[in-house]
């Protein structure tokens, strides 16, 4: 790898000689602008605005602007006259946990390299030493005309540099919390640690860019002359949550599934198919479902009502029964006589079985006729 920068490590009384090496590398893919008429490419010139003619790399200087527009020159030589004591030395300034440095200062990465044979002796001595302190070293350095602030610490056998803003160019996050109070009941709380153990730990190694990726199939695709199919279009997420529960529920629902667990114990399987389409009720309600669902009546008003409806009803049974016996034994039998007698007999019987359910249903017994005691039955029945 290519060093950017060449200087040493000031550790106390000892100097290490380095080589400054960029940790990282940016994959983005960069695209140029054209002409849309023609394809020619669209170039950016370096014309003075006085003169209005095109200055050259060598011509052109730095200034200051000053707030009334005046432009200050300010020369490389004027620069280097400044005292920079980091010019050319990373300078160790303090020994801290890691812990007290806050993730939003970190900036760009760079690896240490020992410049020679001589910078390993002392360059292993501070990686050693950072490993066994558990600490990180905090650093000034000049860079790119400025200087900065770095925070070193090992990975694997390097010594890595980070660099660091100043703690002025952190923006204080004014006006960004919620402004209403919110309270958390536990219940969404241990939902939403459920799903948080649900998504479980990634492989950091196994994340890539998938828009990248797209992208340069996008231009091979283009390149070779093939016809782009457009993707199939996501419905964009989010929305106004009304129900918190419902949705973290769903949400370790579905990310079960995803990573193809089972259901868990004393779950419906029918629900857990069904996934995020599953109704989901919250706790409180589900509770109250299942009071509403109790039967609120006393043991005595149930026995009551369940011999009244079981009395009427038998009755009504038995004597809709004897009706269509009556009837469709008359139509068989040919001749007034056989029908006469049929009928008779018929009307003995239902008299008397009648009688018998009327009198186990609690009722009355008639006292005249067989159609007033199939009547009667009909009436409560009705009522």
């Amino acid at each position: 790898m290519r060093s950017i920068w060449n200087g040493a490590i000031s550790f106390g009384l000892v100097s290490i000689p380095i080589k400054l090496v960029n940790a990282t590398e940016n994959h983005s893919i960069h695209f140029r602008q054209i002409h849309l008429a023609d394809g020619g490419r669209i170039r950016y010139r370096k014309v003075c605005e006085l003169d209005e003619e095109e200055v050259s790399g060598g011509e052109i200087g730095k200034a200051y602007e000053d707030a009334d527009g005046t432009m200050i020159p300010i020369t490389d030589e004027d620069l280097a006259q400044l005292p920079l004591p980091t010019a050319k030395t990373i300078e160790i300034v303090a020994f801290v946990p890691a812990d007290e440095i806050d993730p939003l200062q970190l900036d760009t990465a760079y690896y240490l390299s020992a410049n020679g044979v001589p910078a390993a002796k002392p360059y292993t001595l501070l990686r050693e030493a950072l490993k066994r302190s558990n600490k990180v070293a905090v650093a000034k350095f000049a860079l790119r005309g400025r200087e900065r602030l770095g925070m070193l610490r090992v990975v694997d056998d390097v010594i890595a540099m980070h660099g660091l803003l100043w703690p002025d160019e952190i923006r204080a996050p004014e006006g960004v919390a919620p402004e209403s109070d919110v309270t958390v009941r536990d219940a969404e709380l241990d939902l939403a640690d459920a799903l948080m153990d649900t998504l479980g730990e990634v492989d950091m190694d196994s994340l890539h860019d998938d828009y990248r990726e797209a992208v340069e199939e996008l231009i091979a695709a283009k390149a070779s002359g093939e016809a782009v199919e457009p993707s199939e279009s996501q419905e964009p997420g989010g929305g106004k949550v009304i129900d918190l529960i419902a949705a973290l529920e769903s949400s370790v629902r579905a990310a079960k599934k995803s990573r193809g667990e089972g259901q868990e114990d004393g779950e419906d399987e029918e629900a857990g198919a069904e996934g995020d389409m599953a109704e989901v009720h919250p706790i409180k309600k589900r509770a109250a479902k299942k009071t509403a669902a109790r039967p609120k009546s006393t043991p005595k008003e149930t026995g009551a009502k369940k011999s009244t409806a079981s009395g009427s009803s038998t009755a009504g049974k038995t004597t809709q029964k004897q009706r269509k016996t009556t009837s469709s034994s008359a139509k068989r039998t040919s001749g007034r006589g056989t029908a006469k007698s049929t009928a008779g007999t018929a009307t003995k019987s239902t008299a008397k079985s009648a009688t018998k359910s009327t009198a186990k249903s609690g009722g009355k017994t008639p006292a005249k006729g067989t159609k007033k005691t199939a009547s009667a039955p009909r009436k409560r029945a009705s009522a």
